[in-house]
Order: C-alpha cells, then sequence, then structure tokens
C-alpha cells in the first residue's frame, strides 16, 4: 500500500467508521476495489496521478462496479493528504445515504 492508503485504511479499518467494515484489495469481477464496504455495497477509490492518463479506464471501471451494485466514492491521493476529516465525511454521508436504486 501507498502511505496515503495506509492513512485512509488507518482511518476505515476496525470498524471505525458508523461500525461498518472494510476491506482492502477486494475482487469486484475483473477489478480489485481499493476499499470496499460489503454490507453497504460501497467503494472507496483512492487516484494518484496516474490516473489522469486513463480517465477512459476509470469511467467504463466504475460503470462496472455501478451495474453490480456498487456506490463508487473517488478521491485524489491529495485530497486523503489534505482533506482527511473531508474524505471521512464523504464516506460517512455515503454510509448513511439510502443505496442508489
Amino acid at each position: 500500500m501507498t502511505s496515503t492508503e495506509q492513512m485512509l485504511w488507518r482511518a476505515l479499518r476496525g470498524r471505525q467508521i458508523l461500525n461498518s467494515q472494510f476491506r482492502r484489495q477486494h475482487p469486484v469481477g475483473p477489478y480489485i476495489a481499493d476499499f470496499a464496504c460489503i454490507d453497504r455495497k460501497l467503494i472507496v477509490e483512492l487516484d494518484g496521478g496516474q490516473h489522469q492518463d486513463q480517465i477512459v479506464y476509470d469511467e467504463e471501471r466504475t460503470i462496472f462496479l455501478q451495474i453490480q451494485g456498487w456506490q463508487v466514492l473517488r478521491f485524489w491521493n491529495n485530497d486523503v493528504s489534505n482533506n482527511l476529516d473531508g474524505v471521512l465525511a464523504s464516506v460517512v454521508d455515503a454510509l448513511t445515504s439510502p443505496p442508489p436504486s
């Protein structure tokens, strides 16, 4: 894991967010989600600079995951590094909102 992934994982692991269990590197179809809450079908993805060059791939991946019933939150690494509280607030919002239909 990158240092940014480790930072986010320390905040998500151990049911620290609304008693929700997250897994790291969870397979979904042909993809591996960075972090996934199985019960809420919520995926949290972290994007570094390399993702600027693969926007179409990331969009196709997100569409596939959404078709499978997953909600996908995507954050840039600098969002986690500079505003971890804001990232975690977005995760809480997603966990407390009704799942997408």
